[in-house]
């Protein structure tokens, strides 16, 4: 929790000696328009996630069970960690620096500046680095992600539903579903077969195309500006 304090401070200092702005211009006041682009964005970015682990057995005579080893401590610290660093994640990627970027370099431009970052930023958490293939894949996934969240923030004015689509896919990914090698999961899969050929390639881009899509059709209705 240090380094998010740490982040917080920063992203303090940057907004005044650039902007002259305080940390509220990254629309992190609680309202109930925010709450509800909290929570909403959580429960959204979750059904999307859940669809695509399911998908992922169901099409490959495979199933998800109960982890035997699973204990309440575990879920906590699972969620705990998880939360952590998703704030630490959108601190950086979809606060100050985007504010700032987008003040600089108008909303299109510093929502792809942004979105490229987050790709690049993932080659070293995913440990994608020196592979060619997986890093152009990595980079693809978590940027088009990073690329609709970055818009989230831009056209709502607020850090909310940015950080509960990201919370909620990375809650659903890792805590539920076996698929964060970071923490325990609650649920395994009964073995290792997977989906082939075309199924494949559906579920590899339900997992990529799902949440971005639903995100930019929210945002296109221009609802999120409306909850400002």
């Amino acid at each position: 929790m240090a380094g998010i304090l740490v982040e917080v401070i920063v992203s303090w200092i940057l907004l005044w000696v650039v902007c002259k702005e305080h940390l509220p211009a990254l629309g992190i006041t609680p309202t109930r328009f925010r709450m509800i682009h909290l929570f909403g964005g959580l429960l959204v970015a979750a059904a999307c996630c859940a669809a695509y682990e399911i998908m992922t057995t169901a099409f490959g005579n495979n199933q998800w069970i109960l982890n035997s080893e699973i204990t309440g401590s575990a879920i906590l610290e699972g969620s705990r960690y998880t939360l952590v660093s998703v704030l630490y994640e959108e601190l950086i990627f979809r606060g100050a620096l985007l504010y700032i970027a987008i003040k600089k370099l108008g909303v299109t431009k510093a929502c792809f500046l942004s979105a490229s970052c987050f790709g690049i930023y993932h080659w070293f958490t995913f440990n994608t680095l020196g592979n060619p293939v997986m890093m152009v894949i990595t980079f693809l996934m978590t940027g088009i992600a990073g690329l609709a969240w970055a818009f989230a923030f831009a056209k709502t004015g607020s850090m909310y539903l940015p950080m509960g689509l990201h919370l909620g896919w990375n809650l659903c990914n890792m805590v539920l579903f076996s698929s964060g090698s970071s923490v325990q999961s609650i649920l395994v899969r009964a073995n290792e077969n997977k989906a082939q050929g075309v199924t494949s390639l559906f579920i590899f881009l339900f997992q990529v195309l799902a949440l971005p899509l639903i995100t930019y059709w929210y945002l296109k209705r221009g609802i999120g500006e409306k909850l400002r």
